[in-house]
């Protein structure tokens, strides 16, 4: 935007200049409007995929933005400086663009083709639990903003499962049965493949995590090794020398989800994968859970499900 400078128009200018940042900060939908995409089904998640879209870039000024983007370039290239680094990316390249990180794009070429998948830290948090799953995602943490070059195949891959994300996070598609989880494990599938590219590309990456995402990880990691056994938001605390309250707090910022709800997660988690073995008695899914009877058990999924034991093994099978 081009502003006028006269002498009437200097106190408007300067108190405008004051009210507006130089660098803007985006969401997710920010940048949705921006671009000119409909709003996807998951607003902390939206894929877009464009081809010859614009005939200059519609982010002619710096700017941030509080979500993670994997930019794949298909075709042409495109310029951008990430906190005043200059990167050129051409066809079959990525890069990773970390919240918070000062974005200018500086040049595209006519031919562009793009798939960016963008996404919210909390986002993540709703399907990872395992320590083994964050190992393989720590590329995201980097300090540094290293680019890929993906082979013919990786690249191929790489569009089917952002197609695949694509389809079911459309708002308007309709309502099929398992559409969430579909969403969560493609977008996981394509954490692991692209994490599994980086991983070879640059074995000693070194990730940069801040003290809350360390505690969250380190809870996390706990979780995993003892919720078959532990369900009380104290022994986690306990375990990592913290108050219940503070860890909790921590939790809800990063994940946006409590101790409490964290853990009920991964126990109803465990659950439904038991039900969903033919071969074992809902009793014996309990005892593996440590519940100390089976009442309370159908009580306690119930409760964080919605349906009884009974009625979701048969619904599943």
């Amino acid at each position: 935007m081009i502003i006028e400078i006269g002498i009437f128009d200097e106190p408007i200018t300067r108190r405008n200049q004051l009210q507006e940042p130089f660098i803007k900060n985006y969401t997710i939908n920010d940048v949705v409007k921006i671009i000119g995409d409909k709003p996807q089904l998951y607003t902390d998640l939206h894929v877009h995929m464009s081809k010859n879209n614009f005939d200059e870039t519609p982010f002619l000024a710096p700017f941030r933005s509080g979500n993670y983007t994997f930019l794949l370039i298909l075709k042409g290239s495109i310029t951008l400086q990430l906190n005043l680094i200059t990167h050129t990316l051409e066809s079959s390249e990525m890069i990773v663009v970390k919240p918070q990180t000062v974005s200018q794009i500086t040049e595209i070429s006519k031919d562009l083709e793009i798939i960016s998948v963008s996404f919210t830290v909390d986002f993540i948090f709703k399907i990872l639990l395992k320590k083994a799953e964050f190992d393989a995602i720590d590329f995201l943490t980097a300090n540094s903003y290293p680019k890929l070059k993906l082979l013919k195949e990786e690249k191929e891959t790489s569009i089917v499962l952002s197609k695949l994300l694509a389809k079911n996070n459309n708002a308007d598609a309709l309502l099929l049965p398992f559409r969430n989880e579909i969403i969560m494990h493609s977008f996981g599938l394509l954490l692991y493949h692209y994490g599994a590219i980086f991983k070879r590309e640059y074995p000693n990456l070194e990730a940069h995590l801040n003290r809350k995402q360390q505690l969250t990880l380190q809870f996390l990691t706990i979780l995993n090794d003892h919720f078959k056994n532990e369900r009380s938001v104290k022994f986690y605390a306990d375990c990592m020398h913290l108050t219940p309250a503070h860890l909790s707090k921590v939790l809800k910022e990063v994940s946006d989800k409590t101790a409490s709800q964290l853990i009920d997660d991964a126990v109803i988690m465990e659950a439904k994968l038991l039900l969903s073995n033919p071969l074992l008695s809902i009793s014996e899914v309990a005892n593996e859970l440590k519940f100390s009877n089976l009442s309370f058990f159908g009580k306690y999924f119930k409760k964080n499900t919605g349906v009884s034991p009974s009625y979701f093994r048969k619904n599943t099978n």
